[in-house]
């Protein structure tokens, strides 16, 4: 009885030994157990050497700018460890890339429109100072370099989180979609990994170079302490700017603060252009053309629109969509005063006005298919071939072949004088 008395008494100490063993060790951190699985650290105990750090802290010296500036960043990681800093904006802006090249492994063109309308409208990735030989090779490449290569080769992938969460529609699309005003047939959902490299795609679309995208302005030092400068340009959208460090090759250890931009007027910020505009510019420049656009004919769009995309970082498709219903006021105008001097071929007008209406209705839908440089190129060729018409149509001889069209215009100015005279007298006899 005894001896029965004494196994059951053993037996109960055991299994309360190693219930107490398994709930304390379940207490214990994932990171915790991983060690005790793996191997206790020198240390005794399992715990880590005093001051040691075992996950990103970070802080920043403002949590507030005025349209732009700069804000400074500190912190702490495990020692060792490459910091990668990822900063973007709460506001979104549409992005969208047409894929009209030669698949190398079918051999066809997939004609596939990819876009978004979550793109973060300002997003840097802030890398340590030695890969900035990275950046001047993939700044060498021109046109012709690649995101994803890029941010590979700085160890960054870890990084890159806040544009792969965005949601990516694609649409199948055909010349007859575009006639009728359609994008396409839309595809399905991509998968989680697609979505990430089509968004890396978006990403150069939208900001384009690679000192635009990347910062190699992390410094780090031997015991994991670490500093790098935010700066947020003029121009930048308004709102909540997000910043996220990441420590390792796994990125498992981060921390994400956030700070404000603060825009005023006379800064506006676009929200389909994803950038702030001084209106005082715009509106002096829009002044100037408007006179010399209308004295030649026109709106004044035609000139307008590629100094808006040279000198402001606006999208060419954005550009020429705010321009057409702005040249309304010009043209408006125009119209009323040109034809009190009778200077209107209404028959003419009709006629053309019927083409530009189909234009207008296709125009839109093919700019979503082209790029900015193309843009720059088509137009640009356009203006060329104008400009040298009209070159031509100064010079002595051609003018010497048309004295039928001078005399024309003579009459016409004439007929606007006169006016202008009877104009003039009703106003005198009427006061």
């Amino acid at each position: 009885m005894n001896k029965k008395i004494a196994l059951f008494g053993a037996a109960l100490g055991i299994s309360a030994w190693m219930l107490l063993s398994g709930v304390l060790f379940a207490a214990q951190p994932a990171g915790a157990q991983a060690e005790a699985v793996k191997g206790a650290p020198a240390q005794s105990g399992g715990q880590a050497a005093p001051g040691a750090a075992t996950s990103v802290r970070i802080s920043l010296d403002k949590t507030s700018l005025q349209n732009h500036g700069v804000v400074n960043l500190s912190g702490t990681a495990p020692a060792g460890e490459p910091v990668f800093l990822e900063v973007w904006s709460t506001r979104r802006v549409r992005c969208d890339l047409f894929d009209n090249k030669v698949d190398k492994k079918t051999g066809k063109i997939p004609y596939i429109l990819y876009m978004t309308e979550e793109m973060p409208a300002f997003y840097k990735v802030l890398v340590p100072g030695d890969r900035k030989a990275i950046l001047e090779a993939a700044k060498a490449q021109g046109k012709s370099w690649r995101f994803s290569d890029t941010l590979k080769k700085c160890g960054a992938l870890v990084a890159f989180q806040a544009p792969a969460a965005i949601r990516i529609n694609r649409y199948h699309v055909s010349l007859l979609g575009s006639v009728v005003g359609s994008r396409g047939t839309e595809l399905a959902p991509m998968s989680a990994k697609e979505n990430g490299a089509r968004a890396m795609k978006l990403v150069k679309v939208r900001f384009g170079k690679p000192y635009a995208i990347f910062a190699p302005v992390v410094v780090t030092k031997p015991d994991g302490t670490f500093t790098a400068t935010i700066a947020v340009p003029e121009g930048s959208p308004g709102g909540t700017f997000h910043v996220r460090a990441v420590a390792g090759k796994s990125g498992a250890a981060s921390q994400t603060l956030s700070f404000e931009n603060h825009v005023a007027f006379p800064y506006v910020y676009l929200s389909n252009a994803g950038t702030t505009m001084n209106l005082l510019w715009p509106f002096l420049l829009s002044f100037a053309v408007c006179t010399f656009g209308v004295l030649m004919g026109a709106g004044g769009g035609f000139i307008l629109n590629p100094l808006l995309v040279l000198i402001w970082p606006l999208p060419a498709a954005v550009v020429a969509g705010t321009v057409m219903p702005t040249v309304l006021f010009s043209q408006a105008s125009g119209i009323y005063n040109y034809s009190k001097i009778k200077f209107i071929s209404w028959k003419l007008g009709i006629a053309i006005g019927l083409a530009m209406l189909l234009g207008g209705f296709i125009g839109p839908q093919l700019t979503e298919l082209i790029t900015l440089s193309q843009f720059k190129f088509v137009f640009g060729i356009i203006l060329i071939f104008l400009a040298g018409l009209m070159a031509w149509q100064t010079t002595p001889g051609y003018v010497a072949r048309n004295k039928k069209e001078k005399a024309i215009l003579d009459q016409f100015q004439k007929k606007a004088r006169e006016t202008a005279a009877k104009r003039a007298q009703a106003k005198v006899q009427a006061a």
